[in-house]
């Protein structure tokens, strides 16, 4: 039987005669009306069966009820096209976002059972909440829609933190090229007086923007970039506490850096609204204002909108108020999420008022910050290094305690928290599978010995999103080192952020490991069956890298995987859903067009971005390079 259709069984109840007086006119039509459905269901039975084998039913003048009823299939809701700025490595986005489940949290990931302590606070008076409610609800979708412009607008791109790369990359002879420098960036002297801040570090991600031309006019960018109709605009804040905006073609400054006056490390963000704002965060305590904090920036003219500190928010983690996570914005509703490394976790509703085309724009922070401590937490560990990711509701991102967390963001309550095996600054990675969201999300190698050196397990795991349940764990072994001062460390481990698979290797996780031959030796992308968690291949490096991989795609939806290491070199690997291939690899030098051209002082540690078939890093020696992959 068809599965479209419905079977009614036929009535074959037999007659029986009626002791009524007036029984034979009754009983006349009860049997002409019996005889009348045996004759339809016959028709209809024939009817049927002609058209399952394909003959057309002659036409009797009228139309027969039949046996069975046929029920059409639903019509599948249709993939709407791709616009010119959504991503085509992240099309079709097909995430449901499904916030319910009939599963209770995992037991290992209930925060009671550890003695959670948290609280909330608002206004610029810092008063306690006990039920907070948010009136304009945060809900964020599918990743694909999280920038209105084509680009790239926050560390790994979108809320589930899974991509760093726009557009096709269509790769033909596999050579990598280096196309262009830029060599600007300085150096600042860092709090403790003891080193120097240069280039850009971890995690250092560009970010990249095509605007369209009435937002270029209301710029302060030079006449040459205002009028390039193709331009993309690439955007690096730096450790010698400057802005830089440069062409993605050329290299070459597309206005005048905005100068934030303290170092910076991490991944600034753009407004996924198109709106001309900039968010960034310094890494040290060592800028020319009171301030040690985040800045919000107009991209209109460069001035400060706002900047924000926390000194006055008790934390349980004093005196250290660096943004090194990349933050994310709701669109709808108006709110910037941003983890600070005091321990809190800030959400400000911006109340921005901004037309596409009016060189003006104001905003109107209003701060909502949420602390938390377990009694078996020390308060001065309490910071946050990784950035958010958000699936609806809910919030992800790993503490300084080994704390992997999921906040709901709209009443500020915990809903699990898990502790992983050791201390992580990876971002969780979001990765919904048949309607559920999963996080994938790896450790360093940093508090499993004492003073000196050691190999030590860097842990992965996939968890469930809404429960805390860990669906797969496993790990690789990484060297570190341990010294008597943070500034003596190096550790080895998941540094970088792991590659959601996607179109031809979807069926993968692909973390990257350092340090696995030794200290200050070996690297090691791991990909993962991300049902199973058994490891499907591996690409073995002979140089570390704290960098993050990124994949990319041609049209065909083949995979690629760039990654450059602490030598300079940048790997080109070929991937599938079973193996993996080094294409080429890359050794870039600075002043490659004159006689001073050196491999010296090249340290890739910040991560890349990718644009169709170009390649942007920075390295911590100063330059950042363009990089053609083809």
């Amino acid at each position: 039987m068809n599965d479209r259709e419905q079977y009614i069984e036929p009535d074959n109840s037999y007659y029986k005669p009626s002791r009524d007086p007036g029984e034979g006119t009754v009983g006349l039509v009860v049997i002409m009306t019996v005889l009348f459905v045996i004759l339809t269901t016959v028709l209809a039975v024939v009817y049927f069966n002609k058209r399952k084998s394909g003959d057309k039913p002659e036409d009797s003048g009228a139309s027969a009820p039949s046996a069975y009823i046929s029920v059409a299939s639903p019509t599948p809701t249709p993939i709407p096209p791709k616009t010119d700025d959504q991503n085509a490595v992240l099309y079709p986005g097909l995430a449901v976002i499904n916030m319910s489940t009939d599963e209770e949290i995992a037991d290992k990931a209930k925060p009671d059972a550890r003695g959670l302590m948290e609280t909330v606070f608002t206004g610029e008076d810092r008063k306690v909440v006990e039920e907070f409610k948010r009136n304009d609800p945060i809900f964020m979708g599918d990743p694909i829609n999280y920038g209105t412009y084509q680009g790239i607008y926050t560390f790994r791109g979108n809320n589930f933190r899974n991509c760093s790369s726009f557009g096709n990359t269509n790769i033909s002879d596999g050579t990598i090229k280096q196309v262009w420098e830029f060599k600007g960036i300085g150096t600042l002297l860092a709090s403790t007086l003891t080193f120097e801040w240069s280039g850009v570090r971890w995690t250092g991600q560009p970010i990249v923007v095509k605007w369209p031309q009435s937002v270029k006019n209301t710029m302060n960018m030079y006449d040459s970039a205002r009028n390039k109709t193709e331009l993309i605009e690439v955007i690096i804040a730096a450790c010698d506490g400057k802005i830089y905006f440069l062409d993605m073609d050329t290299g070459e400054q597309t206005r005048d850096p905005i100068n934030v006056g303290a170092s910076v490390k991490g991944t600034p963000a753009l407004d996924p609204r198109g709106y001309p704002l900039l968010y960034v965060g310094q890494c040290d305590n060592n800028g020319t204002s009171t301030n040690f904090g985040m800045y919000i920036y107009s991209l209109l003219d460069g001035k400060l909108l706002y900047q924000y500190d926390g000194e006055d928010d008790t934390p349980y983690r004093s005196g250290w108020r660096a943004f090194d996570s990349s933050p994310i914005i709701d669109a709808k509703s108006d709110t910037l999420m941003w983890p600070c490394e005091n321990g809190i976790i800030y959400t400000f509703k911006l109340n921005s008022n901004y037309a596409p085309g009016i060189d003006d724009i104001s905003i109107a922070p209003e701060r909502t910050g949420y602390k938390y401590i377990f009694k078996d937490n020390t308060g001065s560990h309490m910071g946050v290094e990784s950035s958010m990711s958000v699936y609806g509701n809910y919030g992800y991102f790993v503490d300084n305690t080994c704390n992997l967390v999921c906040l709901d963001l709209n009443t500020m309550k915990m809903v699990w928290c898990l502790v992983l095996g050791d201390d992580s600054d990876v971002t969780p990675a979001i990765s919904e599978e048949n309607g559920v969201p999963y996080l994938y999300v790896g450790t360093e190698v940093d508090s499993q010995g004492g003073t000196g050196q050691y190999c030590g397990a860097a842990y992965v795991y996939k968890i469930n999103g809404l429960t805390g349940e860990v669906i797969w764990q496993t790990s690789e072994p990484c060297y570190t080192y341990n010294g008597e001062t943070s500034e003596t460390d190096q550790s080895g481990g998941c540094f970088g952020n792991p590659i959601i698979g996607k179109n031809s290797i979807s069926n993968l996780v692909i973390f990257p490991f350092s340090m696995t031959k030794g200290l200050m030796s070996g690297n090691k992308l791991v990909a993962y069956d991300k049902d199973l968690g058994t490891k499907v291949w591996e690409y073995d490096m002979n140089i570390y890298s704290y960098s993050s991989p990124v994949d990319c795609y041609d049209a065909s939806g083949k995979a690629y995987i760039v990654i450059g290491d602490s030598i300079g070199q940048i790997h080109l690997v070929s991937a599938d859903s079973s193996e993996c291939k080094r294409l080429s690899y890359l050794q870039c030098s600075r002043n490659i067009n004159s006689s001073g051209k050196t491999t010296s002082g090249l340290t890739f540690e910040a991560s890349p971005v990718v644009f169709g078939n170009r390649m942007i890093i920075g390295t911590t020696g100063g330059s950042v390079f363009g990089i053609d992959l083809g």
